[in-house]
């Protein structure tokens, strides 16, 4: 069961039409996020995130946060999540719109919401650096458009390199991020993950560990990352709102130590 502008329905009877500019030209926004018997994780953070997205595109958001917050517990109800965990989905579009690129005069927005089980995480994963690089100069670098082919190629790069993870530089060659999520790294005793202006997702659990991390005890950072600097971590993680936060144990062939003492720290910080 899918909820989408208001009502209730089996997936396969659901219709979006044909025209509408998400698929025709990737023109809408997405966030996915945990749910934990019943309770969406961190929602105002998203729904803020998602309607500060959409000012960035002038899409409006055909309904108040408090309609999303019932539509995601009757997803969940509907499809038998109300227990344990899930994963949720939020989608936008803009809707139907005329051939073209520029946008519709009295757009119709489209916002549908999912549910399914949520993935298991797993106790580490290995990256690889890829040629696709992050541009730090769109705005789309820094928010969840459903153009999501850049991390969708570098992650099969990534695969192809025998790789779990793709880990992308941006144009000056800097330290952007995954493909999947932000990028966490212990150097010396801080807590470094790049700054948002590198090309980066303002991720939600990035964010929560930046605002929390003084509660275990720990410095952090938001610095500029170069190339050179890997040889440099202490430990290395992924984080985002499904895998909360998993280590890096191994980058380009080159072994990233294990800190399980501080992933369960942070792993208490995120959830």
């Amino acid at each position: 069961m899918i909820w989408i502008n208001g009502a209730l329905l089996p997936a396969d009877q659901a219709r979006i039409d044909p025209r509408d500019r998400g698929f025709t030209l990737g023109d809408g926004l997405f966030e996915t996020l945990a749910a934990l018997d019943g309770h969406p994780l961190d929602l105002a953070a998203h729904l803020d995130r998602l309607a500060r997205a959409s000012t960035v595109l002038d899409l409006p958001l055909p309904v108040e946060a408090t309609e999303i917050a019932t539509a995601i517990e009757q997803v969940l109800v509907a499809n038998g999540l109300s227990k344990g965990r899930a994963a949720l989905r939020i989608t936008l579009s803009r809707g139907v719109g005329s051939r073209g690129l520029l946008l519709p005069l009295d757009p119709k927005p489209v916002l549908v919401i999912t549910a399914g089980l949520h993935p298991v995480v797993p106790g580490h994963l290995e990256g690889a650096i890829v040629p696709i690089r992050r541009n730090e100069g769109s705005p789309l670098s820094r928010i969840k458009s459903l153009n999501y082919l850049d991390n969708i190629l570098a992650q099969q790069q990534a695969q192809a390199l025998g790789a779990e993870e793709a880990l992308m530089l941006n144009n000056q060659g800097r330290i952007a991020g995954f493909a999947r999520g932000n990028l966490l790294a212990l150097l010396g005793n801080t807590l470094v993950t790049p700054p948002l202006t590198e090309g980066v997702l303002d991720g939600i659990v990035r964010r929560r560990i930046l605002e929390n991390a003084a509660k275990i005890g720990r410095e952090t950072a938001d610095n500029v990352i170069e190339k050179g600097d890997i040889c440099k971590f202490r430990a290395l993680w992924i984080t985002n709102s499904l895998l909360g936060c998993v280590p890096i144990t191994r980058l380009d062939g080159q072994e990233i130590p294990l800190d399980a003492e501080l992933t369960a720290e942070l792993a208490q910080l995120v959830h």
